[in-house]
């Protein structure tokens, strides 16, 4: 650190003498003065900066928050109107019907790794809760519910409630998953489907579903993914990219989110890969089960 040099006396150098700090005159010796002050006020005086410095220097701590969430949700997914988020309720209510009846043998397969003693979960993009018939049944879970679109609140409670989950077992909360609005270590579960693709940054996404599992907590996933380069697939996501994001409220074609999940560092995965017939732009998926 350069700063603690200023702090070193110098050393003398093999056959260099150093000046004598004082000089005769008339029969009296008189101090001269240092070439370098290395007396206590100067040490006091770098020790005191050194000091003032260290919250600057120091890594911040693992257990300090994340952004308010909030913030982070006029950020990242400000205010749509409100005839847009309604629209965009109703279509993904109804309007994802065929896709959800060909992914139901993969989803049954990925939900199937839930026990009965996993109680409080989180579901992130919960959309209308076209998940929730494959886990709210369980006795004694909690759902927290997590979606930017405040309109999807009353499709998912009707969901839930189908499914066999109370009403005072599920709470909606809006929010987004660059700044989860729940605390550390705190949820058994965290789902997503079709979610990662429309996060605005998806690695912090993924650091955020670490920062709420609890030691040993799941992070169950599905989601479409970039055809492989070269493929003519890939071309024509590359091609409709900016038209998907303007059209499905910032849904990218070309993420390669398997691989940002396998960096984040989970202590284990398992991640397999499909792909789906009737859904040609979006077909190539990655789901499966990674752990804290």
């Amino acid at each position: 650190m350069p700063c603690l040099l200023a702090l070193t006396p110098p050393m003398a150098r093999p056959g260099r003498r150093w000046p004598s700090t004082s000089v005769p005159r008339r029969g009296r010796t008189v101090a001269a003065l240092p070439r370098r002050c290395f007396c206590g006020r100067r040490h006091l005086i770098g020790a005191s900066s050194a000091a003032a410095l260290l919250p600057l220097l120091a890594p911040p701590s693992r257990a300090a928050p994340p952004i308010d969430p909030e913030v982070m949700l006029e950020r990242v997914h400000p205010p749509r109107p409100d005839w847009y988020e309604e629209f965009y309720a109703v279509a993904m209510d109804q309007g994802m019907k065929s896709y959800e009846a060909e992914i139901a043998g993969y989803k049954a397969k990925l939900f199937s790794r839930l026990s009965t003693t996993r109680k409080n979960i989180l579901e992130l993009g919960v959309g209308t809760g076209p998940n929730f018939k494959y886990y709210a049944s369980n006795n004694g879970c909690n759902v927290i519910g997590v979606d930017p679109n405040k309109h999807m609140e009353n499709y998912a409670r009707k969901t839930a409630l189908s499914a066999g989950l109370p009403s005072s077992s599920f709470t909606f909360r809006r929010g987004v998953a660059e700044a989860l609005p729940v605390e550390d270590n705190s949820m058994d579960v965290v789902i997503g489907t079709l979610v990662l693709c429309s996060v605005n940054n998806i690695d912090m996404s993924l650091r955020e579903i670490k920062r709420v599992l609890k030691p040993g907590g799941l992070y169950l996933f599905i989601e479409h993914v970039a055809a492989p380069d070269g493929s003519l697939l890939r071309l024509v996501q590359g091609a409709f990219d900016p038209l998907q994001q303007f059209v499905a409220d910032g849904c990218h074609l070309t993420r390669k989110t398997g691989e940002n999940i396998r960096d984040v560092g989970f202590s284990s995965l398992s991640l397999d890969s499909v792909r789906l017939s009737n859904a040609y732009i979006i077909s190539p998926h990655v789901y499966g089960v990674a752990s804290k």
